[in-house]
């Protein structure tokens, strides 16, 4: 936990500044300078207004099916009023969505053919949304931002809503992971929170004049922000310092790094190591995504590293096969899925650290398809 005090104080000052003025970008250029036409974001829009009453709340819950279970209102051939727009952020995605009042449910597991677990990061422009999760029940109203994990069960309602929503799959930064994982379910109505609240609002404003070169520098602002102004709630907090579970994770974490180049380290070998049952395992690991993905996620970034030094110049297959890596088409394949780019690129000093994936072109899917794609990409 001091760990993480430190790094919102050394980001406090200067990073979100940066974060706010970057939502915040004027495009305008200088007075007399000739600019090339650039290239800005695309947005992606659907709107349940051009369909017949009848059937509109079945393109709109359509429209949501991979992420959420929409309940039918009493009487849905009087219409039902809901627009979206979205933009592909590369390895995030922002939506505006406004919409009439209904209820909702996370995706029960049996019927999930493609389970998302991102976390979505809700703020209202009017209305209110109330959630009922397992451990707590919480409503959220204009201006505060809600943490929600498309991965766990809830359900709840909302009123006629005009919202931002912003989604983070659970791979996106270790780092994110761990804050998200312990805000998730509850309301930022904090100083912080408030601050995060402006920056989606300003980035709402500003992402029709966004550059796509400007992807990677939007990405790193909004994960620093997330960093900064995203505080656990108190029962994550007592939770993350429960000390045996604190120490457990230290020590798996120095265990796989210690054995990183060993192909025999998997969860059953960790687990033994550790001395904890399986379950005790895997529940540590659940914000992680699970151990196995874990372990693959720091042998990526050690690989990166790799790739990153201009004083390793070994084949890049070398690299991969000493960090567990057989076959050299899986290991691009896992590489481009968590860094957006190639071993290629990386070695040519052509990509960003962090792990950002290029925009997909949404346009050659239907727009009752594009969520659903957007989504889906996202999860890797």
């Amino acid at each position: 936990m001091r760990a993480e005090s430190a790094i919102r104080q050394d980001v406090l000052p200067t990073t979100i500044s940066n974060a706010i003025a970057m939502a915040s970008k004027s495009t305008t250029p200088e007075p007399g300078r000739k600019v090339r036409a650039p290239l800005h974001l695309p947005a992606y829009e659907l709107t349940t207004h051009d369909l017949p009453p009848g059937y509109q709340f079945e393109a709109w819950r359509n429209n949501f099916a991979s992420m959420l279970e929409l309940k039918s209102p009493e009487d849905v051939t009087v219409g039902f009023g809901g627009k979206q727009v979205i933009w592909d952020l590369g390895c995030l995605a922002f939506s505006r969505i406004k919409t009439d009042a209904l209820r909702f449910a996370s995706l029960p597991g049996h019927t999930r053919r493609d389970p998302l677990d991102h976390w979505t990061l809700t703020m209202l422009l009017h209305g209110s949304v109330n959630t009922i999760a397992p451990t707590r029940t919480f409503e959220g109203g204009a201006g505060v931002v809600q943490v929600h994990s498309l991965g766990r069960t809830f359900e709840g309602n909302v009123t006629d809503s005009e919202m931002l929503m912003l989604f983070v799959p659970r791979d996106f930064s270790y780092e994110v992971t761990k804050t998200l994982s312990g805000a998730e379910f509850s309301t930022l109505d904090t100083g912080l929170g408030r601050l995060f609240s402006d920056f989606m609002t300003g980035l709402a404003k500003r992402l029709p004049a966004v550059e796509e070169a400007d992807l990677p520098a939007l990405v790193a602002a909004t994960r620093a922000m997330i960093l900064a102004c995203v505080s656990p709630t108190a029962d994550h907090l007592d939770e993350a310092r429960e000390p045996i579970a604190t120490a457990l994770i230290e020590k798996a974490h120095r265990i796989i790094q210690s054995r990183l180049f060993d192909p025999a380290l998997r969860a059953e070998t960790l687990r033994r190591e550790l001395g904890v049952s399986r379950s005790r395992l895997y529940r540590l690991f659940e914000p992680f995504g699970g151990v196995t993905h874990y372990i693959q996620h720091r042998r990526l970034l050690d690989a990166h590293a790799a790739l990153s030094d201009p004083n390793d110049q070994r084949r890049i297959i070398d690299i991969a096969e000493q960090r567990c890596f057989n076959d050299g088409t899986e290991f691009s394949r896992a590489f481009r899925r968590e860094f957006g780019c190639s071993p290629t690129d990386v070695r040519n000093g052509q990509s960003a650290c962090l792990p950002y994936k290029p925009a997909a072109d949404l346009a050659a899917y239907a727009p009752a398809e594009r969520f659903g794609v957007l989504l889906r990409r996202l999860h890797g």
